[in-house]
């Protein structure tokens, strides 16, 4: 086992980063949790090689560990310290089936406290039981999810709950209708074209398009334009990696998302609801932000249909609608992309679309939100939390105007 030390904000190895700042917590719903324990100054994290780790700069923190797969190894982020195991000391016995897994965990369970939205480490999972402490790093359907919490030490939203109340049109408008209907959506073979002001304009298959990439998994909240709330943990990588791959030009000043248009996989582009296909789009220096993330799945395996697969978009800090699903193209574009929603209601719906409590929709108030699997709302928080992150990306602007 080998460790490295994490400075200040950022977690690294070998050119890696992992995000340790901020915290992903739905805007909707307030519920008292009571603080994570903090790690004493000079407390031992025990490890395989006998490994004594102390918190950085001499101050509490709290036991948050972070996992990550960097250069074929399962990292394991421990407050500041990261222990790095290889899968060769992974043993067989360690890794829990799925079923077993989720039936063990009660994950179908929709108690209210199970599914008391978990808030996120931006750029990882934390991930703080018993054995992710003690060095033995799960990533994936090993991992005891019942035992992850964020920083502000907040549970997941169950996985029922995620893969059962989504907006995708694609497969009909009631929420519960894309986890009944998206079964005939083929996500193999899979391509994505990246086009328009790039050096390296290409149609990649998925497995090209991801390959290149170091996987990580990152808790985020997702904070719905309908006052509804959830927090997830994704699996995929930075969208920041994929943007300097593909090498922009001068003339890139915007990044335009594509959905699949196939009328015969997705039956609810049957219908004229919107204007298909679906469209957004991102400033290139959001694009470009350490949160923004390509997600190829979600609690440790890959995306269900009904949650956008095989890739999407996720943008914690702004409302759910620009976190668009099952992409096909990417286009670098100079002028600012109309998405969908704006298109058919500039009145209703904007370009950025940031989670901002004091800005309501027409229809109704955007303060409070409802965190699913909560009885009561909870105060909205501007950014969706991320605020100290990315606040500095529209200094200056009318956030009322730009909505």
């Amino acid at each position: 086992m080998t460790v490295g030390v994490c400075s200040g904000r950022f977690c690294a190895r070998q050119g890696s980063s992992v995000w340790q700042s901020g915290g992903l917590i739905s805007p909707r719903s307030r519920v008292q949790i009571p603080p994570l324990p903090s790690i004493p100054n000079e407390a031992p994290l025990a490890g395989k090689a006998g490994l004594s780790a102390f918190a950085l700069f001499g101050t509490p923190l709290s036991p948050t560990c972070i996992a990550s797969h960097t250069n074929g190894h399962t990292v394991t982020y421990i407050g500041g310290w990261m222990l790095i195991r290889k899968p060769t000391d992974v043993k067989s016995s360690e890794i829990t089936p799925y079923d077993t897994y989720l039936n063990r965990r009660h994950f179908i369970g929709r108690s209210a406290m199970a599914a008391i939205a978990a808030a996120a480490v931006p750029g990882a999972l934390a991930a703080c039981d018993a054995e992710s402490a003690s060095g033995q790093a799960q990533f994936g359907q090993d991992r005891d999810w019942s035992k992850t919490r964020s920083e502000r030490g907040e549970e997941l939203t169950s996985f029922e709950d995620i893969t059962s109340y989504n907006n995708f049109y694609e497969f009909g408008t009631g929420k519960d209708d894309p986890a009944r209907n998206a079964h005939t959506l083929e996500t193999r073979p899979w391509s994505i074209a990246v086009e328009g002001h790039v050096a390296k304009p290409a149609v990649y298959n998925l497995e090209d398009f991801v390959a290149p990439h170091t996987i990580e998994e990152r808790v985020y909240r997702l904070r719905c334009v309908e006052a509804w709330s959830m927090v997830i943990p994704w699996r995929g990588f930075p969208l920041a990696d994929l943007v300097r791959r593909v090498e922009p030009t001068s003339k890139a000043k915007y990044v335009e998302f594509v959905t699949l248009l196939d009328p015969g996989q997705m039956p609810g582009q049957r219908r004229r609801i919107i204007d298909w296909p679906y469209v957004e789009g991102l400033r290139l220096d959001e694009a470009m932000h350490p949160l923004t993330f390509m997600a190829t799945g979600l609690y440790g395996r890959d995306l269900p249909n009904q949650n956008g697969a095989p890739i999407r978009l996720v943008v914690p800090w702004k409302y759910g609608f620009k976190s668009i699903k099952s992409i096909v193209k990417l286009r670098f574009v100079e002028n600012q992309p109309l998405n969908t929603w704006r298109q058919m209601l500039p009145a209703e719906y904007g370009f950025y679309a940031n989670v901002n409590p004091d800005v309501d929709h027409p229809r109704w108030g955007q303060a409070r939100e409802r965190r699913l699997g909560e009885f009561r709302r909870r105060p909205t928080t501007m950014f969706n939390g991320y605020g100290d992150q990315v606040a500095s990306l529209y200094a200056g602007m009318d956030l009322r105007r730009d909505f």
